[in-house]
């Protein structure tokens, strides 16, 4: 569970870096640090809150377009994550849809593949 944690956390900072649409505000590396694991607290929770209910009342769509439509689920996540680090004052923030789907694609990507390579053997792997 802490590695996933810290997997998905890498993968928001990493999103943050390269996409120009994510953003942190703070200048303190420090800061930045404290606001990215926060941001992947409240990724976390709404992952495994708000994510089931949405795939549940989109699953017509997803199955029409083969699971593609969870990529705009998942960019929809990732703006509700921003709203909400807005709303706690975080200073981290994602500016419109194009910059959700994007850091939601590479922050899929690169959790995946931290997860494959850091995930115990005997971990079970939902």
């Amino acid at each position: 569970m802490l590695v996933r944690f810290l997997a998905n956390a890498a993968a928001l900072a990493l999103a943050t870096w390269l996409l120009p649409g994510i953003s942190l505000t703070d200048t303190k590396p420090q800061n930045q640090v404290l606001t990215i694991l926060a941001v992947a607290v409240i990724f976390g929770v709404v992952n495994s809150i708000v994510k089931p209910l949405f795939k549940f009342a989109a699953a017509p769509l997803v199955l029409l377009s083969l699971g593609l439509f969870l990529m705009v689920i998942n960019g929809l996540l990732l703006m509700l994550t921003s709203w909400l680090a807005g709303k706690l004052s975080l200073g981290w923030q994602v500016d419109g849809f194009w910059s959700a789907f994007w850091g939601a694609l590479l922050v899929s990507v690169v959790s995946f593949v931290l997860n494959a390579f850091f995930s115990s053997k005997g971990e079970d792997n939902r």
